[in-house]
């Protein structure tokens, strides 16, 4: 068995190709059945977001494996060779893990650290076990994915420095307050996409009242209506501006719709109540003389790509820390997915040990005869005892050679001197890579020596 991962992403292709292989509600399910029963698949999960469409799969065969899946993707997507050449890609083993502790941290996002794709993750896997298409390796990968997301999180606080321009003119904001934003009052002077991106991030941080302005006041009922506002005729909000605490102002206009003038005389009602304008507009909508009105806060466009840039370089840093967690999440999952290589190994000698054991427990109780049940039970505990000590290190010898430079051979070795036949199918590993299990016999024959 290998761990595969084979799809495109925003880095690979182009909207038009992956909002082909995009997957609905209703279309992932369908799909997910399907590949799980394609040659050699044992489990998988479908990560489909607006940005990646990955399938991570546990195959028995590599190439047959990772063949299937592309060639149901590609006619489903109706993509040509040629097509899925240039845009795919697909990692095997170790890079697969890798991969996906990088997508669940948000390492492989189009905006660095971004936490969306944390619970895309986390509902790709729930869909997984809803469907039974998973098995156990890709089940504990995907838990160990969304683990190492949150540590990334919680450790490096990756996102919590603000990259966009509206997300961060909100956190300015709600610095300003005092952290928090209830009970405050938004006024949005023209409703632009950016001023609406704004609206929505600041209602999600607990503004309670939302006033819309426009020069069309169909827009602004439109816009006032979706997030439970008032609308307010665009030559009137100067009469409302006593009202706002926030004033986000994003119009077309080619000079200043809010002058410190107008706005000294508005906020003498405020009785020392601050006022925070963001200006998202180019040209510029707010003087800049407002910013020099006490209690009054200005921040221009320039003010906000200036710390998002910072933010970039603070979740840069924050990046090379997670990295670092990445890195050892992927080592100990290695490890654990190692022991997997000798565990039919492990069951195979137990059981043979239970046989002999078994067998010689008949012989000696037909010899004693019959015999008082005390004596039966030290007996058989006296058995067992022998049989579980003689075979604790050898397993645990075993355990601890699974993860090393070909440690499979050490399975081998021990099946060929008890005599085994390990049942099941086998994760073939070797120092992080995948082994073909076509070489298996050939370098089991040069290795021997190493072994011994």
């Amino acid at each position: 068995m290998y761990l595969v991962a084979i799809g495109v992403n925003h880095r690979t292709a182009p909207v038009e190709v992956r909002e082909k292989l995009a997957f609905g509600k209703a279309g992932l399910s369908t799909a997910a059945l399907e590949m799980r029963q394609l040659p050699t698949v044992r489990g998988l999960v479908v990560l489909s977001t607006c940005n990646r469409t990955e399938i991570y799969a546990a195959v028995t065969e590599l190439d047959k494996g990772l063949a299937a899946i592309r060639k149901y993707l590609c006619e489903r997507a109706k993509l040509e060779e040629q097509e899925a050449s240039r845009y795919f890609q697909s990692w095997t083993c170790y890079e697969a893990i890798n991969h996906l502790f990088r997508v669940a941290a948000g390492l492989d996002s189009m905006v660095l650290g971004e936490t969306e794709i944390l619970g895309q993750v986390r509902d790709a896997y729930e869909t997984a076990c809803q469907l039974k298409t998973g098995n156990g390796v890709i089940n504990t990968l995907f838990q160990e994915a969304i683990k190492v997301g949150k540590r990334v999180r919680t450790l490096t606080g990756i996102d919590q420095h603000p990259v966009s321009v509206s997300y961060t003119a909100v956190e300015l904001v709600r610095q300003t307050f005092g952290g928090h934003l209830q009970g405050r009052t938004v006024l949005v002077i023209g409703a632009g996409e950016m001023g609406e991106l704004t609206l929505k991030h600041l209602v999600a941080r607990g503004v309670s009242t939302v006033l819309v302005s426009n020069r069309s006041f169909d827009r602004a009922e439109a816009l006032a209506r979706e997030y439970g506002g008032e609308a307010v005729r665009y030559d009137e909000f100067f009469d409302h501006l006593d009202r706002a605490d926030i004033v986000i102002s994003c119009t077309s206009a080619t000079h200043f719709v809010v002058s410190a003038e107008k706005v000294r005389r508005a906020i003498g009602k405020r009785i020392g109540r601050p006022l925070f304008f963001i200006d998202i507009a180019v040209p510029r909508d707010v003087e800049p003389a407002v910013a020099e009105i006490p209690g009054v806060y200005l921040y221009d466009i320039d003010d906000l790509e200036r710390v998002v840039l910072e933010s970039m370089e603070e979740r840069k840093k924050a990046a090379r820390a997670a990295e670092k967690i990445i890195s050892e999440a992927v080592e100990e999952f290695l490890k654990w997915l190692s022991t997997l290589t000798v565990i039919p190994t492990i069951k195979a000698l137990r059981e043979k040990g239970n046989e002999i054991k078994e067998e010689e427990l008949r012989r000696c109780l037909n010899r004693l005869g019959k015999c008082d049940p005390r004596t039966e039970q030290l007996i058989r505990s006296l058995a067992n005892s022998i049989v579980n000590k003689m075979l604790h290190n050898p397993i645990t010898r075993l355990k601890d050679y699974a993860s090393k430079h070909e440690g499979h051979l050490y399975s081998k070795v021990l099946e060929n001197l008890f005599d085994l036949e390990p049942a099941g199918e086998t994760i073939i590993w070797e120092a992080g890579k995948c082994i073909d299990t076509s070489e298996k016999t050939e370098r089991l024959a040069q290795s021997s020596e190493k072994v011994r």
